[in-house]
């Protein structure tokens, strides 16, 4: 008899640009979970870096699967990659200059697992400076970001996945469009850190009200708040 092929529950995305200071934080604290390294997978997506990042992510090759963008796709982009390569029921993002708490990946499956008619789960986060010094805990539902949401994958392949026209407010895009159709339930437990320093790409002030002028022309100028 064949023995059936064992598939991950949960895959852990991360779409990296020039991170080579922080992606080797990143991953180590991925691959630090409770939750059994068998049943969830990392998928890396380098998105054309001119930085050390390759050769960063070449310490962790026999634990992840990174896949080389040939030419640099942006951050939605590279998590559409991500997406459609990934084998777990599960999705959750986390990007390359931020890290997780241990219990990240199991708190959040367990959600979704014990509870059938979730349809994604959010933890809070804390806000973590170049030296990981906390600067805040924040509640997710009223401040979110794009990390640290737990998705069935197969909501996200049913939205189309992210619009890969928002090079900045992707997460935002993907959350308004989520929200009209499913629900996000909040887990009061900071288990994602948020790394604030120089290089966020929320920084560029220009480019943001650009892509939010953006956001507020297909949404309208009142999208739909998250629940």
């Amino acid at each position: 008899m064949v023995e059936s092929r064992h598939l991950p529950t949960v895959s852990v995305l991360v779409a990296v640009r020039n991170q080579e200071k922080f992606i080797g934080r990143c991953v180590r604290s991925i691959l630090n979970q409770t939750y059994a390294l068998r049943d969830y997978e990392i998928i890396v997506v380098n998105d054309a870096s001119t930085d050390r990042t390759r050769q960063a992510l070449e310490l962790f090759a026999a634990d992840i699967h990174v896949i080389d963008n040939p030419k640099q796709l942006g951050l939605p982009g590279s998590l559409n990659v991500a997406i459609r390569a990934a084998k777990g029921r599960f999705v959750v993002r986390v990007d390359g200059d931020d890290y997780i708490h241990a219990e990240y990946v199991n708190i959040l499956a367990l959600h979704l697992l014990m509870n059938s008619g979730m349809d994604a789960v959010a933890c809070d986060y804390m806000l973590v400076d170049d030296n990981e010094n906390v600067l805040d805990a924040v509640d997710c539902m009223k401040a979110p970001i794009g990390c640290g949401i737990m998705f069935r994958i197969e909501h996200l392949i049913e939205l189309g996945l992210y619009d890969e026209d928002f090079l900045a407010h992707e997460d935002k895009d993907l959350r308004i469009r989520f929200l009209k159709r499913h629900a996000i339930s909040r887990v009061a437990l900071p288990l994602y850190r948020y790394r604030r320093h120089e290089n966020n790409m929320t920084n560029d002030r220009s480019r943001m009200r650009a892509y939010l002028k953006g956001l507020k022309k297909k949404h309208g100028p009142r999208p739909e708040q998250p629940r």
